[in-house]
């Protein structure tokens, strides 16, 4: 049974990073109790609500053990390698996008929280650690993280445990999920499998469809940021 115990959650306000670009990507610990509303936690905000936040995306994960990889894959930004650096609002150990499934259905305090993306890179990372290539990179590894959605509203403390509830797609880990996307983007029948899967986000479902009717992979350059 997966349950990790949770002393710390994050979350932040829009801020300038960079020249005429803000984003709430920067957070900090914030102060318990944590309420999780439906569209994420009581103190957190979005500066771009078209591509951040709502209700597939109410809660980020990031797992703590790619800390380690990216202080070995980027030396030189050592100091930026701790939780939160990704803007997550939860950070843990023993879990990962191998080890996390679709639809999968945590308990935190009060709240049930499920599965229901997995992160999509943007340029905005580009910009929060000062490299053109950074959400190229965050892609090409495979260490994203991923997105819950709230299915009960409630309250957390230090001290609570993130505990795994209901696995309805054991077969469907988001590495699976990441591989289709990025990997193996011509894997049609399994593509087609995953437009059907009630769990995931409506717009990674649409994502497949459209690429399983045009045969071609999407343009990720503006996403990435060149």
């Amino acid at each position: 049974m997966v349950e990790l115990p949770i002393d710390t959650i994050y979350a932040g306000r829009p801020r300038e990073i960079a020249p005429g670009r803000k984003s709430a990507i920067c957070k900090e610990p914030l102060e318990p109790p944590w309420r999780i509303e439906a569209e994420g936690l009581v103190g957190d905000r979005q500066a771009d609500r078209r591509y951040h936040g709502g209700v597939e995306k109410a809660l980020h994960h990031y797992p703590r053990e790619h800390y380690d990889a990216w202080r070995a894959d980027v030396p030189e930004l050592a100091q930026e390698w701790r939780p939160a650096a990704f803007g997550e609002n939860i950070s843990t150990l023993g879990l990962t996008e191998a080890e996390v499934c679709v639809g999968d259905v945590f308990a935190l305090g009060g709240a049930r929280l499920q599965v229901s993306q997995g992160r999509q890179p943007c340029l905005t990372l580009n910009f929060r650690f000062g490299l053109r290539d950074m959400a190229r990179r965050v892609q090409e590894t495979m260490r994203c993280g991923w997105y819950y959605r709230v299915l009960e509203t409630g309250a957390a403390q230090p001290g609570d445990s993130l505990r795994l509830m209901e696995r309805p797609r054991a077969d469907w880990p988001l590495s699976r999920l990441f591989a289709l996307l990025h990997d193996r983007t011509q894997a049609y029948d399994e593509l087609s499998e995953m437009a059907a899967l009630p769990e995931l986000a409506e717009s990674w479902r649409a994502l497949a469809r459209r690429r399983i009717e045009s045969r071609k992979v999407e343009d990720w350059r503006r996403r990435l940021g060149g």
